[in-house]
């Protein structure tokens, strides 16, 4: 028996913050990836908070730090343009229920496509389709996709589509009458405090950026029309027809902000989401099919990222270009983990195996004590 309670204390005390701190650092080293930022809190301290590798593999890279700005991708669908989404709808500007033909001129299958449709992947659109050779203008876009067939019947089935949160982001802008961009820093980033997050850093965020600062960007991928490596630039194509600004992707952001938005969702809306608001969001709109999808958050299931230990109620999101961002509300925990992983090339997987790592050790350490 004493034995075994001493394998017991011995076991858990081999997973510490500075382990995983050390994971990361390690697979940086091994070139796993360029560079990672990796954030880990609870509702009211910081366990973790580390950068390692630079901004680019090329001579002209420097060191990250806390401050260095990553291309959210994907993470936009949630940190921007669903939460405009949750802030129009506890103001009683907007409803789940309502329809695209609510707002916008669309086809007879497409106009009943509700927003709850469109937030939980369910709407029936098209995953993904280049708009660089079929519009001329941003606006344009909306009406574009609109004007493609449905690629399943609305409500069947879980299709994650990056054209759907185009479409939902031209209806806030139709609601509102102003750009997401501008939505986005004064209902989100702002209050949040997230001085250093928001679309197209070399112009949106000039003005809060020192010259310093505005080096300070991890680099991703090739542009094919440039010949340059995109820094500061929206990776995402589409993102970039739209020049910049769009529901799917375009945000850049920092660690340090990224965890203030993560604290905030640990703390159950944090006095900036009502908890009613947060419930709707991460409640499971999609039982039985193929992912478990929230309001714009993905949810724990046995195919998502969030790895083996988070618990249940797990919540979060990803980005193609390495980041992800996951909140554990049972235990209050959130992990922050910024990449990247497409530089100099999106041929690198090995992303999707350090989060499931970092996240088990953050879950095991943060429950066997290393809250205290």
């Amino acid at each position: 028996m004493i034995r075994a309670c001493r394998f017991i204390i011995r076991r858990y005390s081999m997973t510490s913050w500075k382990q995983i701190e050390q994971t990361v650092q390690q697979a940086v080293e091994r070139g796993d990836i360029p560079s990672a930022a990796i954030g880990i809190g609870s509702m009211n301290r910081v366990y973790v908070q580390a950068a390692f590798g630079n901004t680019s593999i090329t001579e002209q890279g420097r060191p990250v730090d806390t401050h260095t700005l990553y291309d959210m991708a994907s993470l936009t669908k949630v940190m921007a343009t669903s939460m405009v989404a949750f802030y129009m709808i506890e103001d009683g500007i907007l409803r789940l229920n309502d329809r695209i033909g609510d707002f916008m001129a669309a086809p007879v299958y497409k106009k009943d496509v509700t927003i709850r449709q469109l937030m939980t992947h369910t709407g029936g659109f098209q995953a993904d389709f280049k708009l660089e050779t079929l519009i001329r203008r941003p606006e344009e876009a909306a009406a574009c996709i609109l004007r493609r067939p449905l690629f399943c019947p609305p409500g069947k089935h879980v299709v994650y589509s990056c054209m759907g949160y185009i479409v939902l982001g031209k209806i806030l802008e139709s609601i509102s009458g102003k750009g997401l961009d501008q939505m986005a820093r004064e209902w989100v980033f702002e209050p949040l405090g997230m001085t250093q997050t928001g679309y197209r850093p070399f112009t949106e965020l000039h003005a809060a950026l020192d010259a310093g600062a505005q080096e300070n960007i991890a680099w991703t991928e090739l542009d094919p029309v440039s010949k340059r490596y995109l820094a500061g630039v929206v990776h995402d194509e589409n993102a970039r027809t739209l020049q910049g600004v769009s529901g799917n992707a375009g945000v850049f952001s920092t660690l340090e902000d990224m965890m203030k938005m993560g604290r905030m969702l640990a703390r159950g809306g944090g006095g900036y989401l009502s908890r009613a608001m947060l419930k709707a969001a991460t409640q499971n709109y999609t039982p039985g099919m193929e992912e478990n999808r929230g309001l714009g958050f993905q949810l724990r299931d046995s195919n998502s990222f969030f790895g083996d230990l988070m618990g249940p109620e797990s919540f979060g999101h990803n980005g193609y270009t390495g980041t992800s961002l996951a909140v554990d509300p049972q235990n209050g925990l959130y992990v922050v983990l910024l990449t990247n992983r497409v530089h100099p090339s999106r041929k690198n997987d090995a992303i999707f195996r350090l989060r499931h790592l970092v996240h088990n050790m953050a879950a095991a350490a943060y429950t066997s004590g290393g809250k205290k």
